[in-house]
């Protein structure tokens, strides 16, 4: 809008027309003037129009069916309903059909200075509903451009764990062959302590490429998948009683690696160490009691009675430990059990680290 608002009056009384003219002109508008609907239109449509004075008696449109077609076009002024009519049905009507104002104008021109009043008021408001509108429209495509963002991340993360998982079971399956191959017991049994490792971290990246949560992994299904690789592994011969039980926990992809990793530890460590003259039952339990976790793995074998293995190197056993601390797990033995059987209790989210309070001054 120029400093000068632009008033179209629409109106076939060439008398009133110059009272307009001549009372608007004088407080800073600038008047122009289309004698019937058409020609309004026709105005409008050129664009430049700040506000529209509109009469309902006209030939041709009458000023109803003028507002209707104004209320049409997009970005249209604002429309204040003029008319010598006292029926209030006229004013009602106009003004539902989207008029901002409504005005009953006299032959002597006295509502000139009303119209002015209504004109600068309906052109405020028409900025304010403008500035709305393209507020809104701004947060819309913001909001849209928010989304966009968000689903080209979801699936580069997707791509991004794709690939590692991949990769990491490539590994674990060159690491397999590598072991199998190998004559050397100690080698084979280092090869397939690191392809459980690297098995471990894999299948957390599988499970978030398939899963519909990128934040989160079921456990008892990563669990289950994670077993089955040992299965597979150049142990698995000795794993055939291996069977779990675990409750549809789910729980952030960093400590679920974690806890893949223990239970690779300390199920390879029962294959290794619970049943010395072959295979027996390996037990993986997981469930919850609210926020609290416990896992445990149980055998049935020698337990305190074995002897310790000399090619031990006490790897599994750091692994455990370090693992454990970035759970916050506890970790236990259950002395009363035969055989071995390990407990982990930790909380399904890692806690807080508590901030250290500022000294205070003596």
């Amino acid at each position: 809008m120029s400093d000068k608002p632009t008033i179209l009056y629409v109106d076939d009384d060439d008398g009133l027309a110059r009272l307009v003219e001549r009372g608007l002109s004088r407080h800073g508008f600038v008047v122009e003037r289309a004698a019937t609907g058409e020609a309004g239109l026709a105005r409008i449509a050129q664009g430049g129009v700040d506000v529209i004075a509109l009469d309902q008696y006209m030939p041709g449109l009458d000023g109803l069916e003028t507002l209707e077609r104004i209320q049409a076009i997009p970005g249209a002024p604002p429309v204040v309903f003029v008319t010598a009519s006292q029926d209030s049905k006229i004013a009602v009507t106009a003004l539902k059909a989207g008029a901002a104002d409504y005005l009953v104008k006299d032959t002597l021109g006295d509502f000139v200075p009303l119209l002015q009043v209504a004109a600068e008021v309906a052109i405020r408001q028409a900025m304010v509903q403008k500035a709305r509108d393209e507020a809104e429209a701004e947060v819309h495509a913001s909001r849209d451009r928010f989304a966009a963002l968000a689903a080209e991340r979801e699936v580069l993360l997707r791509e991004v764990n794709h690939r590692v998982g991949n990769s990491l079971q490539i590994i674990a399956s060159l690491l397999h062959l590598q072991a199998n191959s190998s004559p050397d017991d100690d080698v084979k049994a280092a090869l397939t302590n690191a392809m459980g490792r690297v098995a471990a971290v894999a299948q957390v990246h599988r499970r978030l490429y398939t899963s519909h949560d990128l934040k989160s992994v079921l456990l008892n299904q990563y669990l289950e998948a994670l077993l089955e690789d040992l299965r597979r592994s150049a142990e698995g011969n000795r794993m055939s009683r291996l069977d779990l039980k675990a409750e549809p926990i789910e729980i952030d992809p960093d400590r679920a690696v974690a806890i893949g990793i223990i239970v690779n530890e300390l199920v390879m460590n029962a294959v290794k160490y619970a049943y010395p003259d072959g295979p027996g039952p390996i037990h993986v339990e997981l469930g919850s009691n609210g926020d609290d976790i416990k896992l445990s793995i149980t055998d049935d074998g020698v337990g305190l009675n074995a002897k310790a293995d000399p090619r031990s190197t006490g790897m599994g056993q750091r692994i455990v430990s370090a693992m454990a601390q970035k759970l916050d797990a506890k970790v236990d033995r259950d002395p009363a059990h035969a055989g071995t059987r390990i407990v982990l209790r930790f909380r399904r989210e890692k806690a807080l680290a508590a901030k250290p309070r500022p000294a205070t001054a003596a």
